[in-house]
């Protein structure tokens, strides 16, 4: 089973939200299934083949996320971090400026579904091939 010192490594070559294509194909290849980031804190919960998960400590002090979400504002940072503008501290204040508590991956259907505090879908995203 993987560690969290695996995906650490695998994070170590993330540079900007252009990379995250590339993250999701290393993870899934030690094999992640699932996971879920909270933007609060950016702990994420990992999850693997036979009910196995591992968590990661929290990467920074706790922000207030938005009661409401702003979907046209978040989608717009979004876009941005994607093209590599904003680094992953930037993009977590924007999610918790805009609303949104957290997101979840889902290797099989290549897909990240941000949420928010209602535990609403704000958006669904294919996450590009490689």
């Amino acid at each position: 089973m993987f560690t969290i010192q695996d995906i650490h490594n695998a994070h170590a070559k993330v540079k900007s939200g252009a990379d995250f294509p590339k993250y999701i194909q290393d993870i899934i290849q030690i094999g992640v299934t699932d996971f879920e980031t909270f933007v609060s804190d950016s702990h994420t919960v990992y999850f693997g083949e036979d009910n196995y998960q591992t968590q990661s400590a929290p990467m920074y002090a706790p922000l207030s996320i938005a009661d409401k979400s702003a979907k046209e504002q978040f989608v717009r940072y979004l876009k941005i971090h994607q093209r590599g503008e904003t680094d992953y501290p930037s993009f977590c204040k924007h999610c918790a400026e805009t609303g949104i508590e957290k997101w979840v991956v889902n290797m099989q259907q290549m897909t990240c579904i941000y949420y928010n505090k209602e535990g609403e879908k704000v958006l669904v995203e294919k996450i590009p091939s490689l």
